[in-house]
């Protein structure tokens, strides 16, 4: 069976969000019904491929939450989680009867650590589980994804025996997570690589990686060189532990750097920074300042010499133009490290033309007022270059 959409020998990378599921999850980022709704909204608009709305087992409101967006969003592809039970695949069926495009994505654990301690089953009974689950989503939803719970720690024979068969049985997506955020980008690669080829064209291969090591975009970059053509992540990488993939990490790097992931995504990244900042107000925090592309950092500058580069060429010190991701503009913060040059020009757009005496002394007294405080406000430079326009007039 080749798939319609089925990207062999195509450099697109379809972009599923676990936003609402995998991030959802993770301590301070529930959601109701309502805040689901807007976040959906938002990741339809930013152009995501695949939309995970909820796990419908776990409860009333994530079920409602399926339905809910299944009903108010037609053109986008719902996805609903579920184990690999009957009880938990008739749920998320129930959760997206109205979908024009449902999903049902059925998992189990796949490692012998998982087999062994969790599940306390045989290998060959989880194979016959998976198929099982597959086999009875196939009966209610044309699109079934598979996942290998805990694929990266799995047995590389044996998770190509489990993928080929639920393959057989009727998936047409297949991932293998890295569920602890356990791999490197060598080991994990190489492991993608092997399923790829192992399933041909009957199936995409997806990823889903977790950056308990800090390596959730590597790991997952390393997978899309090596053949994967999905990939799972969220907003501002929120999810379990340490969290998922970033999706907005992950989408500018294969934008930024074509060159050397020449892949596309249907994202509309201009919308990277509202989609972020719209999370950030629906959860209980935001992302890190120093976060890539959304962190209110990502685009500031503090260092004279930086400061510097930037007021004579953006590009020297900016790789990203901040207004396609949805950033108003790159900003400079006067602080102790600041220079001449970026004074000068905060107090032109403030309104003030001094003149070089007068600049010298708003400049000694903007650093020594700087060793004390952590950036200094438009107000208080202001402040200052209005008192050395009397003193030096």
């Amino acid at each position: 069976m080749v798939l319609e959409y089925l990207p062999t020998m195509n450099n697109r990378v379809w972009i599923f969000d676990t936003t609402l599921r995998d991030g959802e999850q993770s301590p301070g980022c529930s959601m109701n019904v309502p805040e689901k709704l807007r976040m959906a909204a938002k990741l339809v608009e930013l152009g995501v491929d695949i939309l995970e709305a909820g796990f419908p087992i776990a409860s009333d409101g994530d079920f409602e939450a399926v339905d809910a967006v299944s009903r108010q969003f037609e053109s986008t592809q719902v996805a609903a989680l579920a184990r690999c039970t009957r009880g938990d695949i008739e749920r998320a069926a129930a959760s997206l009867q109205h979908a024009k495009r449902p999903r049902i994505h059925t998992f189990i654990a796949t490692s012998d650590i998982h087999l062994k301690y969790k599940l306390k089953k045989s290998r060959q009974q989880v194979v016959d589980d998976a198929c099982a689950a597959v086999e009875l989503a196939r009966k209610h939803v044309d699109d079934v994804e598979f996942s290998a719970e805990d694929g990266a720690r799995t047995d590389l024979d044996y998770l190509e025996e489990v993928s080929k068969a639920v393959v057989a049985a009727g998936a047409r997506t297949v991932n293998i997570p890295d569920t602890v955020g356990y791999s490197t980008p060598e080991e994990y690669g190489a492991k993608i690589g092997h399923i790829v080829k192992a399933l041909g064209d009957t199936a995409i291969v997806s990823v889903h990686c977790h950056d308990d090591l800090g390596l959730a975009v590597a790991n997952s970059l390393a997978a899309i060189q090596a053949g994967a053509r999905q990939v799972e992540c969220t907003i501002n990488g929120i999810g379990e532990r340490a969290g998922n993939c970033s999706l907005e990490e992950i989408v500018m790097v294969l934008k930024t750097r074509h060159d050397r992931y020449p892949y596309t995504t249907g994202i509309n990244a201009e919308h990277l920074y509202g989609s972020s900042q719209l999370l950030s107000g629906i959860i209980s925090f935001g992302p890190q300042p120093n976060k890539a592309i959304v962190g209110r950092n990502a685009f500031a500058h503090e260092a004279g010499i930086h400061q510097d580069g930037y007021l004579k060429e953006r590009t020297t010190y900016e790789i990203i133009d901040p207004k396609s991701v949805g950033v108003p503009e790159g900003k400079l913060v006067l602080g102790k490290h600041s220079g001449r040059h970026a004074l000068k020009k905060r107090l032109e757009d403030l309104g003030f033309d001094l003149s070089k005496e007068q600049l010298d002394v708003v400049y000694g007294e903007i650093t020594a007022l700087a060793d004390n405080k952590k950036g200094l406000m438009d107000e208080e430079i202001a402040d200052l270059a209005r008192r050395s326009q009397l003193v030096l007039a």
